[in-house]
């Protein structure tokens, strides 16, 4: 029986058990070596399903995306390995392949939660980041739609909903930075402007982590020149190219209509200068400013 047919209450018991398992077996699996950390809308599940398709990545064992680091670090690190494969199971794939095996997931929430790369940085030590970078017009424009598929946003009209953006996230980012435990709702699914602007969070992430440990990767070249960027990624991950796997698009939803052009005005205007910051972080202008 294929997942997409089983009842949401039954995956939610099965997911419940294996969650539990993995709880108790927690000292026996592996931790992730490298992350996929956001933007979000910018191409991330398509790089999580590449990468997870090479034979010496192990991919989580539920979810692509655990959301520890964000909104569940109170569950604990026993809890967060129990979500990844066991060490024999990383054991027959280096006996096999002669290269140790990895593991990964993929938040894209990581980027932009005011705690989740001080607490990647103390649970992960030596863990690698790659961040995938978007034109941040169509960015915030696809954000928009994919909240709006979803039901988390009630403001149909783009432009309406980036005027209600600077009220819905007044003094979310201080409440999160000074309440561990504090979830913002709006800060999550509403910041279409605010998750377009990369350099300030990459910024925030190297000093954390350590520039030589992260990747930033354009999601317009992930697209176009997928195999070329493809061994980008496995040369930082230092993993072995044994194939490509085939390349496709993934959660692009189709919109009705086109964005509004002021609105395009605006936006290219307000990420002139965060762009003109990316710059030094890619060794190259953005393709979507040249």
């Amino acid at each position: 029986m294929k997942s997409s047919h089983v009842p949401t209450p039954v995956k939610r018991v099965v997911h419940f058990g294996s969650r539990s398992y993995g709880r108790i077996t927690a000292p026996a699996r592996m931790l992730p070596s490298f992350l996929i950390c956001g933007g979000q809308r910018c191409g991330t599940t398509s790089l999580y399903r590449a990468l997870a398709a090479h034979p010496v990545v192990l991919k989580a064992v539920l979810h692509k995306g655990v959301h520890y680091f964000d909104t569940s670090y109170q569950h604990g690190l026993s809890w967060y390995r129990g979500h990844f494969p066991l060490q024999r199971t990383a054991a027959k794939v280096e006996e096999r392949f002669g290269v140790p095996a990895q593991t990964f997931e993929s938040s894209p929430y990581y980027m932009y939660h005011p705690h989740a790369v001080a607490r990647i940085a103390r649970d992960l030590p030596g863990v690698k980041l790659v961040t995938l970078v978007r034109d941040p017009v169509e960015r915030a424009y696809s954000q928009h739609a994919h909240e709006l598929a979803r039901g988390f946003e009630a403001e149909p009209s783009f432009a309406r909903a980036l005027a209600l953006e600077p009220g819905r996230l007044h003094g979310q980012e201080e409440r999160l930075a000074d309440d561990p435990t504090y979830y913002s709702f709006a800060h999550q699914h509403h910041a279409y402007r605010a998750r377009g602007e990369y350099a300030t969070y990459l910024s925030a992430m190297a000093g954390r982590i350590g520039r030589d440990r992260m990747l930033v990767v354009e999601s317009e070249r992930f697209f176009t020149t997928p195999e070329e960027v493809y061994d980008e990624v496995l040369a930082f991950l230092g993993l072995p190219n044994l194939g490509y796997p085939p390349f496709e698009r993934h959660n692009a939803r189709p919109r009705e209509s086109g964005m509004d052009e002021q609105t395009r005005r605006d936006l290219t205007g307000h990420f002139a200068a965060h762009d003109d910051r990316l710059t030094e972080w890619l060794g190259h202008p953005p393709v979507w400013r040249r």
